[in-house]
């Protein structure tokens, strides 16, 4: 039986912390060569390490009992990645329109014993896209540097490729340090796939969208893209609550089995992922009702706003609805102005406050924590493991094993806190939570900077912060692709904005500034 020797001993861990330099290189590399070399390291050594973590899986077995046909599944998967490279090479606008379109869909594989929800789509649209500008960008410097050859002209994405952002620097910090601190870690395994599965390809993701020229065409053709896909995923979910059968999670339809109530999940794994993304959805699709007069684009918008929504009740999704409702506030707040917007929202909590308070058993609060599915008990567990190792923290994924050997009794299903910098400040400590901290603020304030007036800059914006609300309750936040998208396109525009916006957002009648 084939081995993968070479990763033994101590390999994986050298292999771990060189994957997450190679994929902050990526990020942060101005010159094309070198940015090309270092995302295709990246590429293979991300892949190398994917085959050390499942080569004793049971997907895994077919390769052990038939090598040949293997290696002719493997030939033929290169060759139509090549295919897919060659067109995408053709036509580079496709690179954000599959990202877009590959963003839901995620396939169960067996990965260390147990089985992940992988977003194999994107793996494979990323390799041919990267594939896609590597292969061309080498090709040229090899020519260029042949004997008696003609130097490259510089590529135009090189002589217009802009500086990184501060929060894109602190991305590639955060992204070396989680596998530095895997190493003491005492879940190495799972760190190992977070970096693998999320940190080194998402950064590609990153890399190809802040490099796209974004014009007002590929934007609106995005949000298309992206609105149909969550039209199709709701329905979906409506056939689920109609026949009260799910397709994914064994351990939602036994949850459903036990609980008068009834989640949908369509394709995703877990209904609360599928409600930010219904969520996400919406408030973009808002942006296009405050920014786009014409009545047939607010019809159908509106009548798309009405599918999503009654989906998103299906889901039971707490957490999505919170975050719609940040979306929906910060969209107000840059539509007019913030100060009402503030006083409205402070008005809101205190009177929400009020009321559960004078009487939390009406609202199933008496115990915060099965009002919370658990949540109460993960969050101050996060915070103990927090004070025992304040500095460093346990370790990159090392929340749901120290939780469970210091409580096991509560720890039945854990996988994090469910709030994300609780989760960050319990696994990397102090270190950890300043570089989170820091990289939140600044995507924050490069995301709101100027974008007032901008539609595009606008719903991203509001999208990102709904995003980031929905993490503090949930999970999730760089283990999402929608974040880094979301990163890179915001990114993107606050660099080079969208000219000639004065048609509006998708070139109808432009709303007009209203002041409140």
């Amino acid at each position: 039986m084939l081995t993968l020797a070479v990763l033994s001993g101590p390999w994986p861990r050298i292999g771990v912390v060189l994957a997450a330099l190679l994929a902050a290189a990526t990020m942060l590399a101005r010159g094309d060569v070198r940015r090309a070399w270092t995302m295709l390291g990246a590429m293979v050594l991300a892949l190398v390490l994917l085959l050390d973590d499942v080569w004793n899986s049971t997907q895994f077995q077919v390769v052990h009992r038939h090598p040949l046909y293997a290696a002719v599944a493997a030939l033929l998967g290169v060759v139509l990645l090549a295919a897919a490279a060659r067109l995408i090479n053709r036509r580079p606008s496709l690179v954000p329109l599959l990202i877009v379109a590959a963003l839901p869909f995620r396939l169960p594989i067996s990965v260390g014993g147990a089985t992940s929800n992988l977003l194999v789509p994107l793996y494979l649209v990323l390799a041919a896209s990267g594939l896609a500008w590597i292969v061309p960008t080498l090709r040229e410097h090899h020519l260029a540097g042949a004997p008696g050859g003609v130097p490259a002209a510089p590529r135009e994405v090189a002589a217009q490729r802009p500086p990184r952002h501060r929060f894109e620097w602190l991305i590639a910090v955060y992204i070396v340090l989680y596998a530095l601190q895997a190493l003491y870690s005492t879940d190495f395994a799972k760190a190992v796939q977070n970096e693998i599965f999320f940190y080194v390809p998402f950064a590609v993701v990153l890399t190809l969208l802040r490099d796209v020229r974004w014009t007002r065409d590929l934007l609106v053709r995005s949000v298309v893209v992206t609105g149909v896909l969550a039209v199709i995923v709701a329905l979906i979910g409506f056939g689920e609550e109609i026949t009260r059968t799910l397709w994914l999670n064994t351990n939602l339809i036994n949850s459903n089995d036990l609980h008068s109530y009834f989640q949908v999940n369509s394709v995703f794994f877990d209904p609360n992922i599928f409600g930010r993304y219904l969520a996400l959805v919406m408030v973009l699709l808002v942006t296009i009702l405050l920014y786009d007069r014409r009545t047939r684009i607010q019809v159908l918008s509106i009548v798309t706003l009405a599918v999503l929504w009654g989906c998103l009740i299906f889901t039971l999704s707490r957490s999505s609805l919170a975050g719609l409702a940040v979306g929906m506030a910060v969209l107000a707040a840059l539509r007019w102005r913030a100060r009402p917007v503030l006083y409205l929202g402070a008005v809101v909590v205190l009177v929400g406050a009020a009321v559960v308070v004078s009487d939390p058993a009406r609202f199933g609060l008496n115990n915060l924590n099965l009002a919370s599915s658990g949540r109460a008990n993960l969050i101050t567990g996060g915070i103990k493991l927090f004070g025992d190792r304040p500095l460093q923290g346990w370790g990159s994924a090392a929340f749901s094993v120290e939780y469970k050997h210091f409580w096991p009794r509560q720890a039945s299903l854990v996988s994090d806190s469910h709030n994300i910098p609780i989760t960050v400040a319990s696994e990397q400590g102090v270190i950890g939570l300043i570089v989170y901290g820091a990289l939140v603020i600044g995507a924050i304030v490069t995301l709101l900077r100027g974008a007032r007036g901008d539609p595009f800059r606008v719903g991203i914006a509001a999208t990102f912060l709904a995003l980031l609300l929905h993490t503090m309750l949930y999970a999730d936040f760089l283990e999402d692709p929608t974040t880094w998208t979301l990163l890179g396109i915001g990114g993107a525009l606050a660099t080079a904005p969208v000219t000639g916006l004065t048609g509006g957002l998708t070139g109808g009648r432009a709303a007009e500034p209203v002041e409140v």
